[in-house]
Protein backbone atom coordinates (compact mmCIF):
# COMPACT_ATOMS: atom_id res chain seq x y z
CA UNK A 1 0.00 0.00 0.00
CA UNK A 2 2.55 2.07 0.92
CA UNK A 3 4.36 1.89 -2.45
CA UNK A 4 1.34 2.82 -4.33
CA UNK A 5 1.06 5.76 -1.88
CA UNK A 6 4.40 6.98 -3.09
CA UNK A 7 3.58 6.50 -6.52
CA UNK A 8 0.32 8.53 -6.37
CA UNK A 9 2.04 11.24 -5.09
CA UNK A 10 5.04 11.25 -7.39
CA UNK A 11 2.53 10.91 -10.06
CA UNK A 12 0.64 14.33 -8.67
CA UNK A 13 4.06 15.93 -8.52
CA UNK A 14 5.01 15.30 -11.73
CA UNK A 15 1.10 16.34 -12.94
CA UNK A 16 2.19 19.46 -10.80
CA UNK A 17 5.45 20.33 -12.46
CA UNK A 18 4.21 21.04 -16.10
CA UNK A 19 2.02 23.62 -15.26
CA UNK A 20 4.64 24.87 -12.86
CA UNK A 21 7.06 25.43 -15.39
CA UNK A 22 5.00 26.34 -17.72
CA UNK A 23 3.77 29.68 -15.85
CA UNK A 24 6.70 30.97 -15.80
CA UNK A 25 6.96 31.83 -19.07
CA UNK A 26 6.70 35.59 -18.59
CA UNK A 27 8.62 35.85 -15.59
CA UNK A 28 11.13 34.48 -17.09
CA UNK A 29 10.88 35.93 -20.53
CA UNK A 30 10.64 39.29 -18.29
CA UNK A 31 13.14 39.15 -16.35
CA UNK A 32 16.08 36.79 -17.41
CA UNK A 33 15.96 36.13 -21.17
CA UNK A 34 17.59 38.49 -23.51
CA UNK A 35 15.91 41.42 -24.44
CA UNK A 36 13.83 41.87 -27.48
CA UNK A 37 14.89 38.36 -28.70
CA UNK A 38 11.75 36.46 -28.33
CA UNK A 39 12.44 33.89 -31.06
CA UNK A 40 15.84 33.00 -29.48
CA UNK A 41 13.67 32.93 -26.33
CA UNK A 42 10.81 30.37 -28.28
CA UNK A 43 13.99 28.14 -29.64
CA UNK A 44 15.63 27.43 -26.18
CA UNK A 45 12.05 26.35 -24.63
CA UNK A 46 11.26 23.71 -27.23
CA UNK A 47 13.87 22.52 -29.22
CA UNK A 48 16.26 20.93 -26.42
CA UNK A 49 13.13 19.25 -24.79
CA UNK A 50 12.13 17.74 -28.29
CA UNK A 51 15.17 16.33 -29.26
CA UNK A 52 15.69 14.92 -25.34
CA UNK A 53 12.06 13.55 -25.81
CA UNK A 54 12.92 11.94 -29.10
CA UNK A 55 15.89 10.08 -27.82
CA UNK A 56 13.87 9.05 -24.80
CA UNK A 57 11.09 7.70 -26.67
CA UNK A 58 12.97 6.68 -29.75
CA UNK A 59 9.58 6.52 -31.84
CA UNK A 60 8.94 7.63 -35.78
CA UNK A 61 5.65 8.52 -37.26
CA UNK A 62 4.12 6.30 -40.11
CA UNK A 63 4.89 7.97 -43.39
CA UNK A 64 1.34 9.02 -43.98
CA UNK A 65 1.58 11.08 -41.08
CA UNK A 66 4.46 12.96 -41.89
CA UNK A 67 2.54 16.49 -43.47
CA UNK A 68 0.26 15.94 -40.24
CA UNK A 69 2.88 15.96 -37.80
CA UNK A 70 4.80 19.22 -39.28
CA UNK A 71 1.46 21.02 -39.60
CA UNK A 72 0.38 20.04 -35.90
CA UNK A 73 4.27 20.67 -35.24
CA UNK A 74 3.97 24.36 -36.52
CA UNK A 75 0.81 25.21 -35.42
CA UNK A 76 1.50 24.26 -31.79
CA UNK A 77 5.02 25.46 -31.17
CA UNK A 78 6.49 27.09 -33.54
CA UNK A 79 3.64 29.85 -34.21
CA UNK A 80 2.47 29.46 -30.70
CA UNK A 81 5.53 29.79 -29.54
CA UNK A 82 6.84 32.73 -31.42
CA UNK A 83 3.79 34.84 -31.06
CA UNK A 84 3.85 34.11 -27.34
CA UNK A 85 7.09 35.48 -26.45
CA UNK A 86 5.96 38.44 -28.42
CA UNK A 87 3.22 38.83 -26.72
CA UNK A 88 5.30 37.77 -23.22
CA UNK A 89 7.99 40.77 -24.26
CA UNK A 90 5.36 43.11 -25.31
CA UNK A 91 2.63 43.03 -22.47
CA UNK A 92 2.03 42.49 -18.70
CA UNK A 93 2.14 38.78 -17.73
CA UNK A 94 -1.44 39.24 -16.32
CA UNK A 95 -3.12 40.83 -20.11
CA UNK A 96 -1.01 37.90 -21.91
CA UNK A 97 -2.27 34.78 -19.98
CA UNK A 98 -5.90 36.06 -19.84
CA UNK A 99 -6.12 36.38 -23.69
CA UNK A 100 -4.12 33.46 -24.36
CA UNK A 101 -7.08 31.33 -21.39
CA UNK A 102 -9.29 31.72 -24.87
CA UNK A 103 -7.63 29.03 -26.13
CA UNK A 104 -9.58 26.24 -24.80
CA UNK A 105 -13.25 28.31 -26.08
CA UNK A 106 -11.25 28.01 -29.88
CA UNK A 107 -11.03 24.94 -29.43
CA UNK A 108 -14.70 24.44 -28.28
CA UNK A 109 -15.48 26.55 -31.14
CA UNK A 110 -13.81 25.18 -34.06
CA UNK A 111 -15.56 21.26 -32.34
CA UNK A 112 -18.55 22.58 -32.57
CA UNK A 113 -18.57 24.25 -36.06
CA UNK A 114 -16.88 22.02 -38.37
CA UNK A 115 -17.64 18.59 -36.68
CA UNK A 116 -20.90 19.65 -35.25
CA UNK A 117 -19.90 18.58 -31.62
CA UNK A 118 -21.05 20.57 -28.63
CA UNK A 119 -19.19 21.08 -25.77
CA UNK A 120 -20.85 20.37 -22.75
CA UNK A 121 -22.38 23.83 -21.02
CA UNK A 122 -20.22 23.15 -18.00
CA UNK A 123 -17.10 23.17 -20.18
CA UNK A 124 -18.32 26.89 -21.76
CA UNK A 125 -19.33 28.28 -18.74
CA UNK A 126 -15.93 26.70 -16.73
CA UNK A 127 -13.90 28.50 -19.77
CA UNK A 128 -15.53 31.70 -19.92
CA UNK A 129 -15.31 31.53 -15.69
CA UNK A 130 -11.57 31.40 -15.80
CA UNK A 131 -11.04 33.90 -18.36
CA UNK A 132 -12.95 36.61 -16.01
CA UNK A 133 -11.60 35.36 -12.66
CA UNK A 134 -7.86 35.72 -14.56
CA UNK A 135 -9.21 38.97 -15.96
CA UNK A 136 -10.17 40.17 -11.79
CA UNK A 137 -7.24 38.89 -10.68
CA UNK A 138 -4.24 39.79 -13.34
CA UNK A 139 -5.45 43.38 -15.20
CA UNK A 140 -5.41 46.49 -13.82
CA UNK A 141 -6.57 50.41 -15.03
CA UNK A 142 -2.92 50.55 -15.48
CA UNK A 143 -2.13 47.57 -17.72
CA UNK A 144 -0.39 48.97 -20.44
CA UNK A 145 -2.27 47.71 -24.19
CA UNK A 146 0.08 47.45 -26.52
CA UNK A 147 -1.41 46.69 -30.17
CA UNK A 148 1.34 44.20 -31.35
CA UNK A 149 1.59 42.13 -28.16
CA UNK A 150 -2.37 42.17 -28.24
CA UNK A 151 -2.31 40.76 -31.51
CA UNK A 152 0.36 38.35 -30.91
CA UNK A 153 -1.48 37.14 -27.85
CA UNK A 154 -4.30 36.65 -29.95
CA UNK A 155 -2.76 34.77 -33.02
CA UNK A 156 -1.39 32.53 -30.48
CA UNK A 157 -4.06 31.48 -28.95
CA UNK A 158 -5.57 30.64 -32.50
CA UNK A 159 -2.64 28.85 -33.39
CA UNK A 160 -2.58 26.68 -30.34
CA UNK A 161 -6.25 25.86 -30.74
CA UNK A 162 -6.49 25.07 -34.32
CA UNK A 163 -2.96 22.80 -33.75
CA UNK A 164 -5.31 20.85 -30.69
CA UNK A 165 -8.32 20.77 -32.53
CA UNK A 166 -6.28 19.08 -35.63
CA UNK A 167 -4.14 16.91 -33.45
CA UNK A 168 -7.12 15.43 -31.89
CA UNK A 169 -9.57 15.14 -35.40
CA UNK A 170 -6.39 13.31 -36.79
CA UNK A 171 -5.36 11.48 -33.90
CA UNK A 172 -2.07 10.32 -35.01
CA UNK A 173 -0.42 6.75 -34.16
CA UNK A 174 2.38 8.33 -31.69
CA UNK A 175 2.54 7.78 -28.05
CA UNK A 176 2.39 10.73 -26.76
CA UNK A 177 5.89 11.54 -25.62
CA UNK A 178 6.87 10.54 -29.04
CA UNK A 179 4.31 13.25 -30.59
CA UNK A 180 5.35 15.82 -28.42
CA UNK A 181 9.06 15.06 -29.13
CA UNK A 182 8.20 15.06 -32.71
CA UNK A 183 5.82 18.52 -32.90
CA UNK A 184 8.49 20.47 -30.07
CA UNK A 185 11.36 19.39 -32.45
CA UNK A 186 9.29 20.52 -35.42
CA UNK A 187 8.48 23.31 -34.29
CA UNK A 188 12.45 24.43 -33.12
CA UNK A 189 13.17 23.78 -36.31
CA UNK A 190 11.15 26.17 -37.86
CA UNK A 191 12.03 28.59 -35.05
CA UNK A 192 15.93 28.20 -35.31
CA UNK A 193 16.50 30.45 -38.92
CA UNK A 194 13.75 32.57 -37.65
CA UNK A 195 15.74 32.95 -33.95
CA UNK A 196 18.89 33.22 -35.76
CA UNK A 197 18.19 36.17 -38.23
CA UNK A 198 15.84 38.30 -35.50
Amino acid sequence: MAFLSRNLILDLLLTALAPAIWGTTYIVTSQFLPPDRPFIAALLRVLPAGIALLIWSRRFPQRGEWAKLIVTGILNIGAFQALLFIAAYRLPGGLAAVIGAIQPLLVMLLAWCVDRQRSPWLAVLSAIAGILGMAMLLLSPHTVLDPLGIGAAFLGAISMALGTWLSRRWALSLPIVALTGWQLTIGGVVLAPVALIV
